[in-house]
């Protein structure tokens, strides 16, 4: 008699699959070590700080909710610094999307020069924060900055930039403009993947440029311009070297150890959450409150990251 075939409940398909499965989570492993170490912990960790008054030399104490109605309530710098941060997401994240994309397809058209003009366009993205913020901070100064010397001499009225707390924002969004080169490259590899001969169909059949662009180009890049405006608003979230520079810049203020700022120059135009969290943990060592805006800052950022992944189809609209 010829034995049945193992059951689910067989000794041997039981070994089996357990086998399986510690192979699978021998694989799994790094990531799943990685994940609990540096994403998990520390996360679990930020949320039990909230609650507790800690100042990183004294055990945390718990004092429930008193942080929350702190930052939220009490504390001057959090809704400047959110209207700025929100401000910085919505028109430098389209600003550098668009400019990069324009940039892409202008190269992408070059016929002659066009490595010359790639590098061009590529190297600011490789100045050192600090310096490039600096630089523009010169480029800026209001008296003696070369831009406003030349729109004086054009008769232009001359903005004070970054001394400005009305000129402080777009200014920073012309510094992440300079340095756009990232998107620049990501953009141009997907216009060249572009098939060509949709193109060539467009043109025969009468579409212009617009059309073409509309509905071919958008469509097949989709996913990039998705790919761009995410990772923007992460990196918009966290908006702190160049801000920060450019305020104490500005200010004529030198930084040395130990010395306590008020950021944000001029009238906390420049003030961002980072910003804040650094003011509350590291300069007022009050590490219960930068933990509350450390949850604030991931709570935005996953719940803008959700939204463009859900209306992802409308985010550029592919056309008919």
């Amino acid at each position: 008699m010829t034995p049945a075939a193992d059951t689910p409940h067989t000794p041997a398909l039981r070994a089996r699959h357990r086998r399986a499965a510690l192979r699978t989570l021998a694989f799994l492993s790094p990531w799943l070590i990685g994940s609990a170490v540096f994403f998990a912990y520390p996360l679990l960790s930020t949320v039990y700080f909230s609650f507790t008054r800690y100042d990183g030399f004294r055990p945390p104490v718990f004092n429930g909710l008193d942080n929350w109605s702190y930052v939220f309530t009490d504390y001057p710098l959090f809704w400047p610094a959110m209207r700025n941060t929100l401000w910085l997401v919505v028109v430098m994240v389209s600003c550098r999307v668009v400019f990069g994309l324009g940039v892409g397809l202008l190269v992408t058209k070059v016929k002659t020069g066009a490595g010359l003009f790639r590098t061009l366009f590529y190297l600011p993205y490789l100045a050192p924060p600090v310096a490039a913020t600096l630089a523009f901070v010169f480029l800026l100064n209001p008296g003696t900055g070369p831009v406003n010397t030349l729109l004086d001499a054009a008769g232009l009225s001359a903005p004070g930039w970054f001394t400005d707390a009305g000129w402080s924002k777009p200014a920073l969004t012309a510094l992440a403009l300079w340095g756009t080169g990232d998107l620049m490259v990501i953009f141009m590899a997907a216009l060249l993947d572009v098939p060509k001969e949709q193109y060539e169909a467009a043109e025969l059949d009468g579409a212009g440029a617009w059309a073409r662009f509309r509905h071919i180009t958008l469509p097949n890049i989709s996913p990039v311009v998705l790919f761009a405006v995410v990772t923007g608003v992460i990196q918009a979230m966290q908006y702190y070297t160049q801000p920060t520079v450019a305020s104490k810049a500005a200010a004529g203020i030198i930084g040395g150890s130990g010395q306590q700022t008020e950021p944000g120059y001029p009238g906390k135009s420049t003030l961002t959450l980072p910003q804040t969290v650094y003011h509350l943990g590291f300069q007022r060592f009050d590490y219960g409150s930068a933990c509350v805006l450390a949850l604030v800052l991931f709570a935005l950022s996953m719940a803008f990251t959700a939204l463009l992944m859900r209306r992802r189809g409308g985010l550029i609209g592919t056309g008919d």
